[in-house]
């Protein structure tokens, strides 16, 4: 099997685009996913939206956001990361590159760009049956990577 495009998607609080969970692909087709423990920064607002996780399962089960920076820096520096969600996933990772004074060095496409074939919409249709169809939610970053991967796969084998 060739190796998988690299997919992305960040998990966020309703309001304000607080990073609360993150998954990416690698090029063998696993997914990396974890919780981001809240910078101090984030928390000011005392209306900050923590989404389904409570504050002690963000600091308790989650990592740092410097550390999950690293970690996406070991496995796609500077490349394009494809994501259902791009300014969402944009505004969420410039946050978490912000609390740092990083800038972000990977770059985010749409990932239906994959597929210039596909009539305008199909892709969207074809994910949002995949979720219904794997049981999966679209809001869970790690299930969002997945179904990404999945359908990559389905769209490869239709087009081989």
């Amino acid at each position: 099997m060739a190796d998988f495009p690299g997919f992305i998607a960040v998990e966020t609080g309703e309001d304000g685009g607080l990073p609360l969970a993150i998954a990416w692909s690698l090029p063998d087709g696993q997914v990396k996913h974890t919780l981001i423990q809240p910078d101090d920064s984030w928390l000011n607002d005392e209306l900050v939206a923590l989404g389904d996780y409570s504050l002690e399962e963000l600091e308790g089960l989650g990592v740092s956001p410097l550390d999950v920076i690293r970690e996406l820096e070991n496995d796609h520096f500077s490349e394009t990361l494809l994501t259902a969600g791009v300014s969402d996933d944009e505004s969420a990772l410039a946050r978490l590159f912000d609390a740092f004074g990083l800038d972000p060095f990977v770059e985010l496409a749409p990932a239906e760009s994959l597929y210039p074939d596909l009539p305008a919409g199909e892709w969207i249709r074809r994910r949002n049956e995949l979720f219904g169809e794997l049981g999966l939610e679209p809001l869970r970053a790690d299930q969002e990577v997945q179904v990404m991967l999945a359908l990559h796969q389905r769209l490869t084998e239709e087009d081989a």
